[in-house]
């Protein structure tokens, strides 16, 4: 692959937004962001619910509406303990899939907060359970690392697109601009 080709492809970016536990809102905005290179093409939203099980489906719908060539999502877990099956979306669409967060995944303390809260927890651990190993990437020189699962796709172009794709900070640019969206439309009420 060329090596401006990360840059000019459509790669989608989803975050979501804040939640309270104490608010009487049980719904959070799950926003996806189409960029080509770094430049937004188009956006969607919609409101998942906290602790559901309904975030893989509904960012399914939103990818079936695009043409994109990857996806990066800001960890597995939105709207609480709503997990997105990176596995689900790389088997429909065929398109990798880069999992990234600012901090090491910590398995056991998912796996420990899954027990303790949830009776379902053996349907919601799978999804964690399928991901591989947790990659560090240093995306920007001489800022500290960030951490990557990575679903049909191998490290070496993973680590290519995140490293093309952080030109603000170390968080790739699609999900850059997906937090921005989702935490600016956020209510202040319902940010935690």
């Amino acid at each position: 692959m060329p090596p401006n080709a990360w840059q000019k492809s459509r790669v989608v970016g989803v975050e979501d937004g804040g939640f309270s536990r104490e608010a009487d809102v049980q719904k959070a905005l799950l926003v996806s962001v189409l960029l080509h290179g770094i430049s937004i093409i188009d956006l969607q939203m919609t409101d998942i619910e906290v602790d559901g099980l309904d975030a893989t489906e509904k960012l399914r719908c939103m990818l079936q509406r695009w043409s994109f060539d990857s996806v990066i999502l800001a960890g597995v877990s939105y709207a609480g303990f709503n997990l997105i099956d990176a596995n689900v979306i790389f088997e429909e669409f065929e398109k990798p899939v880069i999992i990234v967060a600012r901090t090491k995944p910590n398995s056991k303390a998912v796996k420990d907060a899954l027990l303790r809260h949830f009776e379902d927890w053996e349907t919601r651990w799978a999804v964690v359970e399928k991901l591989g190993p947790v990659y560090e990437i240093v995306s920007v020189p001489n800022e500290p690392p960030i951490y990557a699962e990575t679903v049909g796709v191998d490290l070496k172009l993973a680590r290519n697109l995140v490293r093309r794709l952080s030109v603000c900070c170390r968080i790739p640019e699609p999900v850059r601009v997906a937090r921005l969206i989702a935490q600016g439309l956020t209510p202040k009420r319902w940010k935690s």
